[in-house]
């Protein structure tokens, strides 16, 4: 047997609920943390179907899309939480399940690993699982005299029940492995959560020549990757000091406490910006201060996991805003483009120094979870029930507007003009003006202000 999953009683109450009340195949993730010993599934989240397919399109599943909902659904989650893994309700055979599974496990890990902005550690669990559900194997009998023998059949027919099996996805020839899946109560009632604030003040200089495609996608996410290497060799200090990577968070006295407040000492780079001559047409300015926390299962987490996961979420909350602004800004221009008139006020045309209010986010307590939360990310044109709407799209869970903690991060506060101009490098008129429409947006001082909670993007046709 392979790798040891321990699974929140209500994901297997969630599976069983999708099998009686949606026609096959159904697809979606799972939810939780890996560990050295095992991992810990504590959410289940059904792809949402996608808008002009057809209902069931057959028998076979839509790669592509799981894949992209994996991508929106790993933004949402804080450290500490990912993808690791999918699911499948079908009534197919098990073993003709392996093919589909393992094709999509590939292409939501390769999606998701495409926007990290580390590099994998060697302690890292590369291994990602799959399960496939039958539901008509899984139908209670209707007398209650016929429970024992029903157990037995269980016992004897283990293969009819749910099959998990796990696929290593850093080797693109890995095999299926069976692994051990059982449910339990309480799997999230020990997590702690370790939390910080972090002011960001990036800059980001842009090329004085090349396509839109290349200025807002390219740049950017090299610009984003050398502030990462400043997060990542950042120093953590726990009540004021510094630990020992071995040290265990919940230790002595604090085997009680849940909650932990870090600072993150950043120190800029050996090389400012004042010692670096280039050419560049702009600059984008990213400010503000966000607010950023990880989840860690049981009491003898170390401080070395805590810092890691807390890193990776400075770094995947910030990539996942800018990444949100831009679509967001590219599908404005192309609706005008178009004819569509864009709308609202990020669909407007943007002149070429102009300052754009980055989402805030917010966080959503899961029921079943304990003290675990998922977040999502808010425009300031947008209200709660917009939040809700995407926690139930992507995550599928219902969730009232009251039940929303916005007050991590306060909204965006849009600098004056001036204030965004001074930070202009090169004239923008050196390109040419058919782009200046996308590129105006990241060519001058674009300030995108990190007030605090960003929104999760509707999944649309790709």
């Amino acid at each position: 047997m392979g790798r040891g999953y321990a699974v929140e009683q209500a994901v297997e109450a969630y599976l069983s609920k999708l099998g009686a009340t949606h026609a096959c195949p159904v697809s979606g993730l799972l939810i939780g943390q890996s560990s050295s010993q095992r991992d810990y599934v504590i959410m289940a989240s059904r792809t949402p179907p996608r808008e002009g397919s057809a209902s069931t399109a057959g028998k076979s599943l839509d790669k592509e899309w799981v894949a992209e909902h994996a991508r929106q659904v790993s933004r949402m989650l804080p450290g500490g939480l990912a993808v690791l893994g999918v699911f499948m309700i079908s009534d197919a055979d098990a073993k003709d399940t392996v093919a589909t599974l393992s094709q999509l496990v590939f292409a939501v890990e390769n999606l998701i690993s495409s926007e990290y902005l580390w590099n994998p550690a060697d302690d890292d669990i590369t291994d990602c699982v799959t399960l496939h559900v039958n539901p008509k194997t899984r139908k209670y009998p209707f007398a209650y005299y016929y429970y024992y023998y029903y157990c037995m059949w269980l016992i004897l027919y283990p293969h009819l029940r749910t099959i998990c099996r796990t696929f290593d996805v850093k080797n693109p020839k890995s095999m299926a492995k069976l692994a051990d899946w059982k449910y339990h109560s309480g799997v999230c009632s020990s997590w702690s959560m370790v939390s910080c604030c972090v002011n960001v003040d990036m800059l980001v200089p842009l090329p004085g020549n090349g396509s839109a495609a290349e200025i807002l996608d390219a740049f950017l996410k090299e610009g984003l990757k050398e502030w990462a290497r400043q997060i990542q060799h950042g120093i953590c200090l726990f009540e004021g000091k510094t630990l020992p990577d071995d040290t265990e968070l919940l230790a002595g006295q604090k085997r009680n406490r849940q909650t932990f407040t870090v600072q993150l000492l950043i120190s800029p780079d050996d090389q400012s910006l004042s010692d670096v001559v280039q050419q560049c047409g702009g600059s984008v300015s990213v400010r503000g201060a966000i607010h950023s926390r990880a989840y860690l299962h049981s009491n003898k987490s170390k401080v070395r996991l805590a810092e890691k996961l807390l890193k990776r979420d400075v770094l995947s909350t910030v990539a996942a805003r800018v990444q949100m602004l831009l679509e967001e800004l590219l599908m404005s221009e192309e609706g005008e483009g178009g004819g569509g008139g864009g709308g609202g006020s990020r669909g407007k045309h943007q002149t070429a120094a102009d300052t754009f209010a980055l989402p805030r986010r917010i966080f959503c307590p899961v029921s079943s979870c304990g003290p675990v939360c998922v977040c999502d990310y808010q425009f300031s044109d947008e209200a709660k029930a917009e939040a809700t709407d995407r926690l139930k799209e992507m995550l599928d869970i219902d969730v009232a507007e009251e039940h929303l903690d916005t007050s991590q991060e306060s909204p965006a506060q849009i600098l004056e003009r001036g204030a965004a101009a001074e930070l202009t490098v090169g004239p923008v008129e050196a390109l040419e003006p058919k782009r200046s429409k996308c590129v105006g947006v990241a060519m001058a001082t674009a300030v995108a202000l990190l007030a605090t909670a960003a929104s999760m993007l509707y999944l649309s046709d790709i």
